[in-house]
């Protein structure tokens, strides 16, 4: 017998409601950022996690700087616990939860690419922290689970 696994909901945004509200990043953003970071963007706004990895982490394999790379590793990480989520998986969604948000305290910046880092690990805390409360996260019915919307902050900064 094997384990039973169930899939956990999240109840991701819609882009009708993340353009009625603010629009998740501007023009200007488009224009100089690399375009596998806003497709991340949209992916994972719409609460497709692993689609959102992928575009991510098709920049992060090429020649990227350090800090960036660091930055698009910790999105990726962030996304993956929620995709660990989606299939039933919450220890790896521990694991990934985690990892992320050790990279970004490995950074070291509170602004990168236009976003507000301790604003969003806020968002990811209040998201999944529930993960943290027991020795395995298995044993604990999940919470309602609403993922951050990534909106970036109106002015460019620049990253390597």
């Amino acid at each position: 017998m094997g384990n039973k696994r169930s899939n956990i909901e999240i109840n991701a945004h819609s882009t009708e409601t993340i353009t009625d509200e603010q629009p998740a990043y501007t023009d200007a953003h488009l224009i100089a950022y690399p375009v596998e970071y806003i497709a991340g963007i949209d992916l994972y706004n719409v609460g497709e996690f692993h689609a959102a990895h992928d575009a991510w982490e098709e920049r992060w394999m090429g020649e990227v700087g350090r800090d960036e790379k660091l930055f698009l590793q910790a999105m990726i990480q962030s996304a993956v616990a929620f995709h660990h989520l989606q299939i039933g998986r919450p220890g790896a969604a521990r694991q990934m939860y985690l990892r992320g948000k050790e990279k970004f305290e490995r950074l070291g910046k509170s602004v990168f690419m236009s976003l507000d880092i301790p604003a969003y690990l806020n968002e990811l805390d209040r998201a999944l922290s529930w993960l943290l409360t027991v020795p395995d996260p298995r044993e604990i019915t999940p919470p309602e689970i609403i993922p951050p919307t990534i909106k970036l902050l109106p002015e460019v900064t620049e990253f390597e």
